[in-house]
């Protein structure tokens, strides 16, 4: 998923009398009404990326900082802060739940209340110019005509940072940006996190590469018409249960550059793209993207509206998309049970195919340029390189217009790969045109996540892969309901994880995990 979240205007019917309230009320009314502005907003940023006449580019630009801007004042009205000392002042009065209200309504406060409304105005407006200039140089593949707009919305980003290290104590601009996508986590932790990770990975790929067997990956170019794989794409979703064609439907499915995922509750709305010769990269955009939704859906409906009904975090947002798209979209027993619905779809596209041989495709290790298409043992190194990059731009190490060379030199060091082009190099993501500095390392933290999800899952419901292999999901779902999407944001990602399965954030099992799926794959 990657988006960027804008703010929408007036919502008149959430003017109520709030005079005759109670501190704590008036700030949930508060609450309120930004999440619905929020929610208007996803729905601008939707058309922006979906239906939306290239004319409108400008205007949209307009919308959406005038947006941000009402949402900015709302969340910085000194009234709040008024109304959380009151709140503050008497803490014992208020259960778990209202205490976590008001913890994040300080901090978004807090921090919030230090950024110049000029800032954030200018840089809404700048996110909706540079993504589509992006867009235009990613399918020019000439890095060139993107530089300076991503110069400029690196020194937007970096003009934020600057102060939001101060009001959250961090010891690096970098640190601050990591912060609003996973509380607490630093660079340096996610150094020695990453660390551990990239040695148990390349272990893992060595053991591979020892290995005679080489799955025959010719069934991932397979040709399958885009209108056939529209049809797939309905039963992917059914089985997930993200319903999208009843009357009672919450979800959209629709086409855009770069998949992504928006909106809340009853409104959440993913997209992906179709490539002819690319089939699974729709069937596993979908289940991505769906996980992250089922996960949008899925937060309790008392808690709408307030602070808490809100997912935990952008990693352990990543670790439900990740979840769905590779430990249960990647398995035998998914595929075991899709292949046979996809062939009478498109005979020719399968023909002659086993089951054996596309499981083994959709899981092999191939070293790949481009981010969302690698598997999964090398997906973390494409984040690594991201991570890394994003260091050396707010450390100053690297200036833009070399971006494209280190990135290239990366991809060699890290993947052996070679970058023919920018439009797969330092391209072909859409976050920093957005100005999501700091969101890469959520990827490779949810897949950790996912790992100790899937540990503890597995000692819950040990016939999880017997109902998968028999079309019903409901056993994952159930289990990712009660034990990630019930919690909202009660708890900082560090402590859910510690909740949910009683450890410490390791990768021990996400490792061991990627062991025994490829030890059957290549038979070490």
């Amino acid at each position: 998923m990657a988006k960027i979240i804008f703010i929408s205007p007036i919502c008149p019917l959430i003017h109520m009398t709030i005079d005759d309230q109670g501190p704590y009320a008036r700030l949930m009314a508060r609450s309120k009404e930004i999440f619905v502005l929020g929610s208007a907003g996803d729905i601008l940023y939707w058309d922006m990326e979906t239906k939306m006449p290239p004319a409108a580019q400008a205007m949209r630009g307009e919308q959406l900082s005038a947006l941000e801007l009402i949402i900015h004042k709302r969340l910085t009205d000194p009234e709040n802060d008024a109304l959380l000392k009151k709140c503050e002042g008497d803490l014992n009065a208020f259960d778990q739940l209202q205490k976590r209200n008001l913890h994040l309504l300080r901090k978004s406060y807090d921090e919030n209340s230090k950024i110049p409304d000029k800032l954030v105005t200018e840089t809404a407006i700048h996110q909706s110019k540079c993504n589509a200039v992006w867009k235009k140089a990613k399918a020019a593949r000439d890095f060139k005509m993107f530089q300076d707009d991503l110069a400029k919305m690196i020194d937007l980003r970096e003009q934020a940072a600057e102060i939001l290290m101060k009001v959250k104590g961090t010891k690096t601009p970098y640190d601050a940006l990591l912060d609003q996508f996973e509380p607490n986590m630093t660079a340096a932790r996610i150094d020695e996190v990453f660390a551990e990770l990239r040695q148990g990975l390349i272990k893992l790929i060595e053991k591979v590469e020892s290995c005679d067997r080489r799955p025959d990956m010719s069934p991932m170019s397979r040709k399958v018409p885009v209108e056939v794989q529209k049809k797939i794409s309905l039963d992917v979703m059914n089985f997930i249960k993200f319903d999208t064609t009843s009357d009672k439907a919450a979800g959209r499915l629709d086409e855009t550059e770069h998949p992504f995922t928006t909106g809340k509750y009853d409104d959440v709305r993913i997209t992906t793209h179709y490539y002819e010769d690319r089939f699974f990269s729709n069937v596993f955009s979908v289940m991505h993207e769906g996980g992250h939704a089922l996960y949008d859906q899925g937060i309790p409906r008392e808690w709408m509206f307030q602070p808490i009904g809100t997912p935990c975090s952008y990693g352990i947002h990543e670790s439900q998309s990740r979840f769905v798209e590779n430990i249960v979209g990647r398995s035998p027993e998914f595929l075991s049970y899709a292949l046979p619905k996809f062939r009478k779809y498109s005979p020719r596209s399968f023909k002659g195919l086993k089951n054996r041989d596309i499981i083994a495709a959709a899981n092999a290790v191939v070293p790949s340029k481009i981010r969302i298409e690698a598997d999964e043992v090398t997906y973390a190194l494409h984040i690594i390189i991201r991570f890394e990059i994003e260091k050396m731009i707010f450390s100053h190490k690297v200036t833009v217009d070399e971006l494209p060379q280190v990135w290239n030199q990366k991809y060699s060091d890290y993947l052996g790969v070679k970058v023919e082009h920018d439009g797969e190099g330092v391209l072909q993501d859409t976050h920093w045109s957005g100005g999501s500095f700091g969101y890469f390392p959520s990827y490779a933290l949810g897949n950790i996540y996912s790992g100790m999800f899937l540990d503890k899952m597995q000692k819950d419901v040990p016939q999880w892969r017997r109902s998968v292999r028999g079309g019903d999901f409901s056993p994952v779902l159930g289990w990712l309901r009660t034990n990630v999407h019930a919690k909202g944001d009660l708890y900082d990602p560090a402590d859910l994880v510690k909740v949910v399965t009683g450890k410490e954030v390791t990768v021990a099992p996400f490792l061991k995990y990627l062991d025994r799926k490829m030890s059957k794959i290549y038979g070490f």
